[in-house]
């Protein structure tokens, strides 16, 4: 751990080797791809993906350490094509002395296609490992071409079972280190992980808060968790109930159409300082997830319910996500475009890149313009990849609008087998 006492206790605790390392045993667990290439000392070019707080930063350095790699870090929100050069000069003289050097570019997503395309050459010839972290989706904001040349690691929220690990191994370092016996009473321990939500930086960041208080007296209390985790945080698991409990049970009596629990759900929400723009996004996933073709205006009304909130704010804003909430609640259910969406994702990432059909790329003289064709249907037509085959996800309801969207269904596959028969 770090010697300089005034640092951030986030940045002492940080990790010096793996055994230390807490959380994404999906990526870092003994014979995972990602650990066997830190063992072996055999590193790639990557891409982290995942929230705040996940461990990015820390990876990274573990990677360079573990490999006795020379490592270099920037942010693509402070740094340039200028700084890109100079760690390019720096990674080619260590690469003269038979080095290799790991570049952790942090908020890669910041850097435009210009910057970003700066790299390529470097990471072609083996001048650097490129480590690239974003919290945004790689395949929206990075150029194909870096995506083709890094591999992409998501990673996880920290479960609350790392999140408790790290406090009570930052606790045990404080208190060797300090030559103290602080404990944490266990409703202020639920609380600071329930306040981290995911995040390990923001956790160390509230106990260091408390710790840096001289009258501890030995204990930490929910009341100085509290304090420290400011007043969104304040109340979270007050009652026992965890804050994802909390949204759990909103979705669910949502799903389970029952307006008044819904609502009665949201209100325990906001009098325990949940972010009411929190909830508001996750009534618009609830609307596509839950409700889907259903009831189209679902979807329309989260997002005016979402929109209001943004313009009016605290309370009057709240009653516009209350009405959202409550029509979520009596609409008509379908999960059936959740549960395609879930497929087409799943073939997608197993199966490979096949090519655009000829007849469906720009210009192609054997495209059939539905409008031109009997009521503008194309029947019989193809719009899959010829290698994969037509393929079935999206399945309708008996429910709302999806009754009217069945049956239309069921009347073009009968046009598309009519056409298929005659050829």
């Amino acid at each position: 751990m770090l010697s300089v006492s005034s640092a951030p206790l986030a940045e002492k605790m940080r990790p010096i080797d793996m055994a230390q390392f807490r959380g994404q045993s999906h990526l870092l667990a003994m014979g995972m791809p990602l650990r066997q290439a830190i063992d072996g000392e055999n590193l790639h070019s990557m891409l982290l993906w995942g929230p705040p707080g996940s461990g990015k930063t820390t990876l990274a350095r573990l990677m360079a350490a573990n490999s006795k790699t020379h490592f270099i870090a920037i942010s693509a929100v402070l740094s340039g094509v200028k700084d890109i050069r100079a760690v390019i000069e720096q990674a080619q003289q260590a690469q003269q002395l038979g080095n290799r050097t790991l570049l952790f570019v942090d908020e890669v997503h910041r850097f435009n296609k210009s910057q970003q395309d700066a790299f390529l050459p470097f990471v072609e010839d083996g001048t650097l490992i490129f480590v690239g972290a974003t919290t945004e989706n790689p395949s929206f904001e990075l150029n194909d071409a870096l995506l083709s040349r890094s591999r992409l690691y998501k990673l996880r929220s920290l479960e609350d079972s790392a999140l408790q690990q790290i406090v009570e191994y930052a606790l045990a370092t404080h208190n060797r280190q300090e030559s103290e016996t602080i404990e944490i009473r266990e409703e202020a321990l639920k609380l600071l992980i329930a306040a981290g939500d995911g995040d390990g930086r923001r956790v160390l960041n509230i106990l260091d808060i408390v710790l840096s208080n001289r009258e501890l007296n030995g204990v930490v209390t929910l009341q100085q968790i509290e304090v420290a985790a400011g007043e969104k945080s304040r109340r979270f698991d007050k009652g026992g109930d965890s804050f994802y409990e909390q949204i759990s049970a909103l979705h669910k009596s949502i799903r389970g159409s029952k307006p008044d629990a819904a609502l009665y759900w949201f209100a325990r929400m906001l009098d325990g300082g949940a972010d009411p723009l929190y909830i508001a996004r996750r009534v618009v996933r609830i609307a596509s997830e839950d409700i889907g073709n259903a009831d189209p205006r679902a979807l329309q009304i989260a997002l005016s319910g979402w929109d209001t909130y943004s313009r009016l704010g605290t309370p009057e804003g709240e009653l516009a996500i209350a009405q959202a909430i409550s029509y979520l609640a009596v609409a008509p259910k379908s999960n059936a475009i959740y549960k395609a969406w879930g497929e087409v994702q799943a073939a997608v990432k197993s199966g490979r890149s096949y090519n655009v059909p000829e007849h469906l790329r720009n210009g192609s003289p054997n495209y059939r313009y539905a409008h031109d064709e009997v009521e503008a249907y194309a029947a019989g037509e193809n719009y899959f990849p010829s290698e994969f085959g037509e393929q079935s996800y999206y399945h309708p309801v008996e429910r709302g609008m999806e009754i009217k969207i069945k049956e239309r269904f069921e009347y073009l596959k009968k046009l598309d087998l009519n056409a298929r028969s005659k050829r």
